[in-house]
């Protein structure tokens, strides 16, 4: 009885509040990843992979959508197993044929932004197999995984990635002893056990977040008093602004500025490319600085020069355009492989909050490309010590399960629409990783082997050329790396 009772549980799981906020037409989301190969696409040798690979193993990635009118939606798992056939779906012909002179990498954004606008193959009016698939481009040498975001959010599927497709050279790696990652034992759902190697994710260095945890240590009282009288008052800032903006506050109409059903609109999608040794470089000139500070850096400068090119005599100096950063709540920036394996009780899942992220557009004329750099560090010092992100993930929660899907969404959603931008930042794999023993050149929306990509989804209604914007934030960055090169010669 107790067996049974136990499987009842695992084979019918509700689904969290905020994976049920991905489930709202306003919020609906599906989460495009494409990796291009350096080999001609094998599909037995794919299917053979997925069947062993932890991916058909997880839970979520093996299991049923149920709805019911009276209650939440519930996961329940697939019997017999997932069948492959119905997750992937080849494509044979180019998906651009209006000029052959165009490259794959256009040809695969313009496939990713149609995409984006719609669910349709994975979630509909009836959900009959687990809502994720693989999309094979085969004359573009390309595979595209597209994931409900109900299944997790980027570190969950990232996570489960690296262990799934993480075996590159890896004889040649034992061979010379380096061994590219971690080998794991892993007992998968049908008993069998299966050694994985698994690519690292960077580490996160061990710093984290300076909180205040106690009055003890070097600094004199006074100065600990001032720190916390400090973090009360932005936590009291933030938190109220976070709620101001869920309600009417938005920002001043700009070239940026969407309309009712923006969501909706046909999407271009451009890829702005940068070099994480560049990047590094320009944060090694402003004390404590992080590549994720450089980064957002990068967004503001970026958003200075498109907007300069776009109105140049009605962009004001300081004008504030606000963005919407989504943070990873766990305390490490990877999981477990025993932790990711549970679909429940553990880190897996949408367990991130956001913060809203207030840049100022400066005029690029006569100004120092590092005093952005200083600017945005000290707005994202202080972001990391207040509780936004946490007060987000918890409110959340809080709407969703005591006053129910329509009101909670209503509200999320107005949080988004009071935003200009949203923004990501998923840590990748230092190691390369491969798909039926076909290693991938490129990983779009994460860092990846000393590359950073930062891909630019717009309505291009709004922003008809993406491509130009891309190289404004390539510009920025360029910018910076000068000024950071001419003050290492000085």
């Amino acid at each position: 009885m107790g067996s049974s009772a136990a499987d009842s549980s695992e084979f019918n799981e509700p689904l969290t509040p905020l994976g049920r906020f991905f489930l709202q037409p306003e919020m609906n989301q599906i989460i495009h990843c494409a990796m291009g190969f350096t080999n001609p696409i094998n599909i037995d040798a794919v299917k053979s992979h997925l069947k062993t690979s932890l991916l058909l193993s997880h839970p979520r990635f093996s299991s049923l959508l149920l709805r019911h009118s009276n209650g939440p939606q519930h996961w329940h798992k697939t019997t017999p197993s997932v069948d492959l056939d119905r997750h992937i779906v080849v494509i044979n012909n180019p998906v651009l044929t209006t000029s052959p002179s165009i490259d794959h990498e256009t040809a695969v954004n313009a496939y990713l932004a149609d995409l984006s606008t719609t669910c349709a193959g994975i979630l509909g009016t009836d959900v009959d197999k687990p809502l994720w698939e693989l999309h094979l481009l085969m004359a573009h040498n390309c595979g595209v995984f597209r994931i409900h975001h109900a299944l997790g959010d980027g570190m969950s599927l990232m996570s489960l990635f690296l262990a799934s497709f993480g075996e590159v050279d890896q004889k040649d790696d034992e061979e010379k002893g380096l061994g590219g990652g971690f080998v794991k034992e892993v007992k998968l759902v049908n008993g069998e056990k299966k050694n994985i190697n698994i690519p690292t994710l960077p580490s996160a260095g061990g710093k984290r977040s300076k909180r205040l945890v106690g009055f003890t240590g070097g600094k004199r009282s006074w100065v600990w008093f001032l720190e916390f009288v400090e973090m009360l008052w932005f936590n009291m800032v933030f938190v109220v602004e976070f709620l101001m903006r869920c309600l009417w506050l938005s920002d001043r109409k700009t070239e940026l500025s969407g309309g009712s059903g923006v969501e909706l609109w046909p999407r271009k999608l451009a890829t702005a490319r940068f070099g994480l040794h560049d990047m590094k470089l320009v944060k090694k000139t402003v004390p404590n600085a992080t590549i994720n500070d450089v980064l957002v850096a990068v967004v503001s400068s970026g958003l200075s020069i498109y907007l300069s090119h776009q109105t140049p005599k009605v962009l004001s100096e300081g004008l504030r355009i606000t963005g919407l950063a989504m943070v990873n709540l766990r305390q490490q920036p990877g999981m477990e492989v025993s932790d990711m394996m549970k679909s429940s009780g553990s880190s897996w899942g949408n367990k991130f909050g956001m913060f809203h992220l207030p840049i100022h557009c400066h005029k690029s004329s006569g100004t120092d490309p590092l005093e952005c750099l200083k600017r945005n560090k000290v707005m994202l010092d202080r972001k990391k010590k207040s509780v936004e992100a946490h007060f987000s993930n918890k409110i959340a929660c809080f709407f969703m399960t005591y006053f129910g899907q329509k009101i909670a969404t209503w509200f999320l959603y107005r949080l988004v629409c009071n935003a200009s931008f949203t923004i990501s930042n998923i840590v990748g794999p230092q190691e390369e990783l491969a798909l039926g023993g076909n290693p991938a050149l490129v990983m779009h929306l994460v860092s990846y082997v000393e590359r950073a990509d930062l891909q630019i989804l717009v309505t291009k209604d709004i922003i008809p050329d993406p491509a130009f914007l891309a190289k404004c934030f390539e510009e920025a960055l360029l910018d910076m790396k000068e000024a950071a090169a001419a003050i290492g010669r000085t």
